[in-house]
């Protein structure tokens, strides 16, 4: 095989991203598949509230049964859940969650779209989940996602009478149905039609459910059987499915593959009535629209002779095809909206029977605005046909010519060294560049909206001739490398400042005023940084170093740098800022990196900032193991406050000498997460007998992991109970109980200030062996006192409690440390 190699060097402006990978190529019965989608001109939007909400067999079916373009609209990315596979909570836990999103996208071949409504927990009526979102504001995300995407059909996860249980999923009905009428309103939303017309869908459908205890089919509703197998793909839609599903892990929904028939049920909500089919009276041909006959007769005869062991015989039927497209009048707006869409398509499938792969990636993942970036593009002709390389564009008036004839199979690489734009923005995911609300991010560049990640941080565009059609070709830079496990792997180009800081803690926690010593450290990614480091912090707290001089020669290069704090006399609540100024400019950002096997490398830029809490706390014991569970940063809160942490793995439980702790913590869905501690039930019991604390932080009792092993010394269920209101009043029950008065005195201002909610997953059923200490409850609802709940056993007490201090721990809520400490100190009996 030959290789080529030409090298130039050009200036380049881009743009930011985080590309999935380079396109990959399809197999001949995919071909032949997305020709017949060629030929359809009908869409489905799907709506619902959350990652993991969407009928994944149902939009496999409708994308590569029905073959119409098909689009899952999630309102929110996820950011309030838990997380089943690391300590990601919040904006974090919602970037990890559009990647899950985008992999089941993938998977079952659809789209996806989002609102700038945050997931901020688990609401029980829509009326509280409004007055986060601001319903104004997602109602005109979803009427722009509608007007953009051109719907014939709206399809409901969940009714607007409640039987979806979370606020946010009845929500999400409430909306999709007032945004049915408003997207046609010219009146409504006006400004978004400088960009997107009105469109009016014909027709608004709730697919019904029967989860668990709520069945809301019924014999007079449509049904759709999408248990069907597709041949094309080798793979009925059951398991298409379940290969959709399983990449929400973070939640832990890996699904089982189904086979044979699956019926799926149908009410309609708005718009004419319907008996057999979900299209029934829609015509979602090309012949729906004027003028685009011959589009269609085109594409027909092009898919009869197909020929799936010679793809590249098709190529001047596609020729012919894109040409057609290309000549339609675009006077009819529909006939604009299908054309642009479909030109897309058809020079894929150009491509695709063609065998040309086409690529360009960068020697390293990061890249520095006004510094140079090294490049190689290469591309290869596997198929039989006529096809040359014009040329090669970095920037919108600057190419080089290149006009080679590709042979079959040879492999071109082309090297290129561009110089970064100095004004290039850095790289972070669009709806975290801005301080947000607690209901709704951020967007200020209205475009973005509905977008489920950024377009590409950097794209070169590839101007190739087939036959005698030219056709430019957009690709990203990536950067690949080859890991010795893993092969071949992917990562997106990173546009990253020339120095990034490292404040490990969001929150650093001080006791009684003492002061404390941290380490940070800045990291360079670009040889020769020298700058100064710059502190502030106010409201008393007085920070301290020997050094502020940064010097680092090599790309990659770190510095650690102590810190002294000192909280003053009076000071409870502060806030650190840590920049870098190096010439005239001052860089003040920390990077985040997400890194999971089953979605792409993720990070955000963030502000390097962290809050200082002085929390008036007394300590009795000092030693804990903590057993961990899903993942927490419990453990690394306890250190803070001086506790010697002594992490304990399950498999070591059986050789570890538990006397020497006065408390055992187990991590947040321990007993979900590790099957193997019912195993050392008796021993965790007979630590406790001789005097111990143990302390067994919420677990769940659902299809996710459910409960099979004992917990405690005396029987008790785990319920779905939960208080979301995080203000709800707490009631002492049994206010003269030891956790609520040593050592330290637990007042109500100690839940105060708490975020998200109270608790989750609360006990019931109590032997009488059990206390309760605490009652709650949200708005309209009776008191809880399953939240926190301890017995005494032998010498030693044990502890459940579903209060959410996964949460309130890392936020530096005062009264969330002094009642854990409490919990940790209980006397012996």
């Amino acid at each position: 095989m030959n290789f080529r190699v030409l090298s130039f060097t050009f200036c380049i402006l881009i743009f930011i991203s985080f590309p999935l990978s380079t396109k990959a190529q399809v197999s001949s019965s995919e071909l032949l598949l997305n020709l017949q989608k060629l030929n359809t001109t009908g869409s489905v939007l799907y709506i619902a509230a959350h990652p993991d909400d969407e009928n994944t067999r149902l939009l496999g079916y409708l994308s590569n049964e029905l073959n119409v373009r098909t689009a899952y609209l999630s309102l929110t990315r996820g950011d309030g859940g838990q997380n089943l596979i690391g300590k990601e909570q919040g904006e974090l836990l919602g970037l990890i969650r559009t990647q899950e999103l985008l992999a089941a996208r993938r998977t079952d071949g659809t789209e996806q779209f989002f609102t700038r409504a945050n997931d901020f927990g688990y609401s029980k009526n829509p009326e509280e989940t409004f007055q986060f979102w601001n319903k104004d504001s997602v109602l005109s995300d979803v009427v722009y996602v509608i007007r953009k995407f051109r719907p014939d059909i709206i399809i409901c996860r969940f009714p607007t009478t409640g039987e979806g249980g979370h606020g946010h999923h009845t929500a999400s009905a409430l909306l999709a149905a007032e945004a049915y009428e408003a997207a046609g309103d010219p009146s409504k939303f006006s400004y978004q039609l400088k960009s997107v017309s009105v469109w009016k869908p014909r027709r608004l459908l709730w697919n019904t459910f029967n989860f668990g205890s709520t069945n809301t089919t019924s014999p007079d509703q449509l049904k759709v059987d999408v248990g069907i197998y597709n041949p094309l793909l080798g793979k009925s839609y059951g398991e298409i499915a379940s290969e959709s599903r399983s990449m929400h892990k973070s939640q832990g929904f890996g699904s089982a593959k189904q086979r044979g028939s699956n019926l799926e049920y149908f009410k309609i909500l708005k718009g004419d009535s319907i008996k057999k089919d979900l299209f029934e009276g829609l015509n979602v041909k090309w012949d729906r629209m004027r003028g685009t006959e011959s589009v269609k007769q085109l594409i027909e005869t092009c898919i009869r002779n197909f020929d799936a062991s010679s793809p590249e015989k098709s190529i001047p039927a596609l020729v012919n095809i894109y040409k057609a497209l290309e000549n339609l009048d675009e006077t009819d707006e529909s006939v604009k909206y299908w054309k642009q869409l479909k030109l897309n398509e058809a020079k894929e499938l150009l491509l695709n029977c063609a065998g040309l792969w086409l690529e360009c990636t960068a020697n390293e993942f990061i890249a520095i605005p006004g510094a140079p970036v090294s490049l190689t593009s290469q591309l290869v002709l596997r198929n039989k046909a006529t096809v040359k390389l014009n040329s090669i564009k970095y920037t919108e008036n600057n190419d080089t010519l290149i006009s080679e004839n590709l042979k079959q199979n040879e492999l071109l690489s082309y090297k290129h060294k561009e110089l970064l734009d100095v004004k290039t923005s850095y790289s972070t995911p669009y709806w975290l560049k801005e301080k947000h609300s607690l209901g709704l991010y951020t967007v200020k560049n209205r475009a973005l909206i509905g977008k489920a990640e950024n377009d590409a941080a950097m794209s070169i565009v590839f101007n190739i001739s087939i036959l005698d059609l030219t056709l430019n070709v957009e690709r990203p830079v990536v950067f690949k490398q080859t890991d010795p496990v893993k092969g071949e792997v992917y990562r997106p180009l990173e546009v990253l400042p020339p120095i990034t800081i490292s404040i490990p803690e969001k929150v650093y926690i001080f006791t009684n005023n003492q002061s404390r010593t941290i380490q940070i450290s800045v990291k360079t990614n670009q040889s020769n940084v020298n700058g100064n480091l710059k502190i502030t912090s106010d409201d008393g707290f007085e920070v301290s170093t020997k050094d502020t001089k940064i010097e680092l020669a090599n790309k990659g290069d770190e510095q650690r740098i102590d810190l002294v704090i000192q909280p003053g006399k009076k000071s409870k609540e502060g806030h650190l800022l840590i920049s870098i100024q190096i010439g005239n400019e001052n860089y003040t950002k920390t990077l985040k990196r997400i890194e999971y096997d089953h979605i792409p490398f993720q990070f955000t830029l963030d502000e390097a900032e962290a809050g200082l809490q002085n929390i008036d706390l007394n300590l009795a014991d000092s030693t804990i193991a903590y057993i961990p569970g899903a993942g927490d940063d419990v453990a690394t809160c306890l250190k803070q406050i001086g506790y010697h942490v002594n992490i304990v793995q399950v498999d070591q439980l059986d050789k570890e000498d538990f006397s020497k702790y006065s408390a055992v913590v187990m991590g947040i869905r321990a007993y979900n997460t590790n099957e193997k501690l019912q195993v050392y039930h008796s021993t965790l019991m007979d630590y406790v007998k001789k005097g111990g604390n143990l302390i067994v932080q919420y677990n769940t009792n659902s299809r996710v992991g459910p409960l099979q092993a004992k917990i405690g010394p005396y029987p008790f269920n785990i319920s779905r109970n939960r208080v979301t209101d995080e203000e709800a009043k707490v009631n002492f029950s049994n206010p003269k109980h030891a956790v609520l008065n040593f050592p330290n005195s637990i007042t109500k201002k100690d839940f105060e200030n708490w975020i998200q909610e109270r608790g989750i997953y609360f006990a019931e059923d109590l032997d009488k062996n059990y206390e309760t200490i605490l009652s709650m409850n949200d708005p309209n609802e009776k008191a809880q006192d399953g939240s926190l709940i301890i017995c005494k056993y032998g010498a030693g007490n044990f502890v459940y409690t579903g209060l959410s201090f996964f949460r309130e721990l890392p936020a530096g809520i005062p009264g969330a440390y002094r009642l854990f400490t409490n919990l940790c100190s209980l006397p012996k009996n």
